[in-house]
């Protein structure tokens, strides 16, 4: 996956927005405001996904592309690598859950001005 591509996915879902908060060295996607993904700009090889606790674990064990987040709170978060070592299949899917963890955390109200589900 290249960071047009990630970009790209990520725009096509509803509420998503994107900046550089931390400097020009890293991307991060948002949800009405809050972070669902954070990709490195310098050398994008990896992205980092919210995640639930429990599958975070499974998914660290089964695949050695995802680790613990990086300067993420482990428990919740997974960093996993966008260059082949895990399917891209899963990679999508992995974007999926983090932004509807995201998304499902987002008071009603807002939600509904964004016209997000969930």
């Amino acid at each position: 996956m290249t960071i047009d591509a990630l970009q790209a996915y990520c725009a096509t879902k509803p509420g998503v927005s994107w900046d550089t908060p931390f400097g020009p060295e890293a991307l991060v996607f948002r949800v009405a405001g809050k972070i669902f993904a954070i990709a490195p700009l310098d050398l994008f090889v990896t992205i980092n996904l919210k995640c639930e606790p429990e599958r975070a674990i499974e998914l660290r064990e089964r695949y050695e592309g995802i680790i613990p987040g990086w300067h993420m709170n482990k428990r919740h978060w997974n960093t996993v690598d966008v260059t082949g070592s895990v399917p891209h299949k899963l990679l999508l899917e992995l974007i999926d859950h983090s932004y509807a963890l995201v998304r499902a955390s987002l008071p009603k109200k807002v939600r509904d001005q964004l016209g997000i589900a969930g």
